[in-house]
């Protein structure tokens, strides 16, 4: 269990260590590095989802460690409330960043192990604070630099992250 303790309130996470273990076991080791500690969700999407985990203040991006394996073929679906990592084109690219899916995301499964087919890992799910992502996600946003769009105008940070193992 990881609680996300943010500045709009807390979001208690049960991962899933059966269907997921590299990436359930990676992000842990984000969570106990300290790593998210001061990072934005900086992507906000009302429908779609919120994502962090990757950038700090001021959207300065951090540095991360290794891409991991996409284990986005365990059977489970991006359905609203779990969290899932966000990764580039490439299907095993993922690092530290992910999102919480707040609308049914089926479009983002696993459907075949090729470049299009591959889909998003979903590691675990939100059992506490979707109240919490719910207010998350109707923050206004807008754009920032040239690169980076649906950014929440008033920083939505990640202030420190709780283990409970």
């Amino acid at each position: 269990m990881v609680t996300l303790h943010t500045n709009f309130g807390d979001i208690k996470i049960q991962l899933n260590t059966e269907k997921a273990p590299l990436t359930s076991e990676n992000f842990l080791q984000y969570c106990r590095d300290g790593f998210y500690n001061g990072t934005l969700f900086h992507r906000v999407i009302d429908g779609f989802m919120i994502q962090g985990g990757g950038m700090a203040s001021g959207m300065e991006e951090k540095e991360t460690g290794a891409s991991i394996k996409n284990e986005a073929n365990n059977g489970l679906s991006n359905a609203i409330g779990t969290i899932a990592m966000a990764r580039t084109m490439e299907p095993h690219s993922a690092s530290s960043q992910f999102f919480i899916n707040v609308g049914n995301n089926t479009f983002l499964d696993h459907k075949s192990e090729s470049m299009d087919g591959w889909g998003y890992c979903v590691f675990g799910e939100v059992v506490e604070g979707m109240d919490v992502v719910n207010k998350i996600k109707g923050v206004a946003t807008g754009k920032w630099g040239y690169v980076h769009q649906d950014v929440p105008v008033e920083e939505v940070l990640i202030t420190s992250v709780t283990i409970e193992e």
